[in-house]
C-alpha cells in the first residue's frame, strides 16, 4: 500500500495523518507514505481539487495507491476498518 498525504506545516491533522502512516511503516515494510508540503511545493487548493475530482477547502488530502480518500478523519476510518493497526 502506498499513502501519500498533501498537507501544510502547522496542521494538526496533517501532523496526525503523517503519525498513523509512521506507526503503519513501522509495523507493515508493504506499507509506504510519502508526505508532501503543498506550500514548499507550490501546490494550490485548486491543483488539488483537480487531482481529487472535486472542490478542496482543507488538508490534508490523502491518496492510497493512487485513489483519493478524504482526509485525516476518513483516513483513521481506513484504517480502522482494514484492521491495519496491530
Amino acid at each position: 500500500m502506498f499513502v501519500v498525504i498533501f498537507g501544510r506545516p502547522g496542521c494538526p491533522y496533517c501532523v496526525r495523518a503523517v503519525e498513523l502512516s509512521e506507526k503503519l511503516a513501522a509495523q507493515d515494510e508493504n506499507f509506504k507514505f510519502k508526505y508532501i508540503d503543498i506550500h514548499a511545493e507550490g501546490i494550490s487548493k485548486a491543483d488539488l481539487s483537480k487531482s481529487v475530482g472535486k472542490t478542496v477547502e482543507t488538508v490534508p488530502q490523502i491518496f492510497i495507491d493512487e485513489q483519493p480518500i478524504g482526509g485525516c478523519t476518513e483516513f483513521e476510518a481506513y484504517v480502522r476498518q482494514n484492521n491495519l493497526l496491530n
